[in-house]
């Protein structure tokens, strides 16, 4: 009989090292977005943060919030988690407090792929930004993850859709069509205004679903937070070639 080692413990669930933190939302989430787990090419552990509404987050700031994020945080570690992630890209302002409080490694936002895409773009091409809402991206908020304060960005605040479920709760029920129409429509506007953008960062953890149609509409390379936790998970679990 082969021998198979010691297998170690101290863990309570295993085989999902990335923890995702969600906000507290009843909006549909379909396939492609973040919070539906079936969207992930690998397993992930989930902890709702209790009281984190999108409109607390997306227009107040997340203020006073800090301290649940790091407790839901630490409860996702002692489950098993050995890197945290967040479904909200307006959280890039915990980015550095979360992860000095949790010692693990932190990706709060899809916004931190700025700095490495603009890397790959050519002298006079920059990123553009389509965020759920452009009123309240701060500064501060792209300060905290390194984007420059003066990086193009587009909102989805007067669209139909999209907007009016995911942050204003106003039902609990989302046209699909319309939602993809109000992402696609603020990249077009991104890019007929500022036609230096020569790739797009979508900040909504919601918008992964319409990547592909923002691509076909503009003919830009998109990203997401797909894109860059499909980057972070690959350093948690490297592919074993031997």
């Amino acid at each position: 009989m082969s021998k198979r080692g010691i297998a170690r413990g101290g863990k309570a669930l295993y085989g999902a090292p990335l923890g995702v933190l969600m906000l507290e939302a009843r909006f549909p989430r379909i396939f492609g977005d973040m919070g539906n787990a079936t969207t992930w090419p690998f397993p992930v552990l989930y902890r709702v943060v209790s009281g984190a509404s999108p409109e607390k987050v997306v227009l107040k700031g997340a203020a006073g919030l800090l301290p649940d994020f790091v407790a839901a945080a630490q409860e996702l570690i002692r489950h098993g988690a050995e890197a945290i992630t967040t479904n909200c890209g307006f959280l890039s302002l915990f980015q550095q407090e979360l992860a000095a409080a949790i010692n693990v490694p932190v990706a709060t936002s899809s916004l931190m792929q700025v700095p490495w895409v603009q890397a790959t773009l050519p002298p006079g091409k920059r990123v553009g930004l389509v965020t759920v809402s452009a009123a309240t991206l701060t500064p501060q908020h792209l300060q905290a993850v390194g984007v420059p304060a003066d990086t193009p960005v587009t909102g989805t605040e007067n669209g139909r859709e999209f907007f009016r479920v995911l942050i204003k709760a106003e039902k609990d029920e989302m046209d699909i069509d319309l939602a993809e129409q109000d992402v696609v429509e603020a990249a077009q506007r991104l890019v007929a205004t500022h036609p230096e953008v020569g790739a797009i960062v979508l900040e909504c953890t919601n918008m992964p679903p319409y990547a592909a149609a923002v691509q076909a509409a503009t003919g830009l390379p998109v990203y997401d937070i797909y894109s860059m936790i499909t980057w972070f998970h690959a350093g948690l679990r490297p592919r074993d070639f031997r």
